[in-house]
């Protein structure tokens, strides 16, 4: 995967010893005039550049996921 890190960002993963949630917006990531994605991994080990599970969700999902997980805070 190729493309340009914009607004990265690293949050501490609950109930974990190192755990961290990497957040980062990417443009370009799967080659040139590929849709910008925001990248949500997860690392246990607190390696952010190598997360063991990660999720790409397009820009124009993005509020509708938001909206989602916002709902189960209620």
């Amino acid at each position: 995967m190729s493309g340009i890190l914009k607004n990265q960002s690293t949050l501490t993963l609950e109930g974990s010893k190192n755990g961290i949630i990497s957040i980062a917006q990417i443009e370009e990531p799967y080659g040139p005039n590929s849709a910008t994605v925001a990248s949500i991994g997860i690392s246990l080990s607190g390696d952010a550049e190598n997360p063991e599970w990660k999720v790409h969700i397009p820009m124009k999902n993005l509020p509708a996921v938001v909206s989602a997980l916002q709902s189960m805070l209620k």
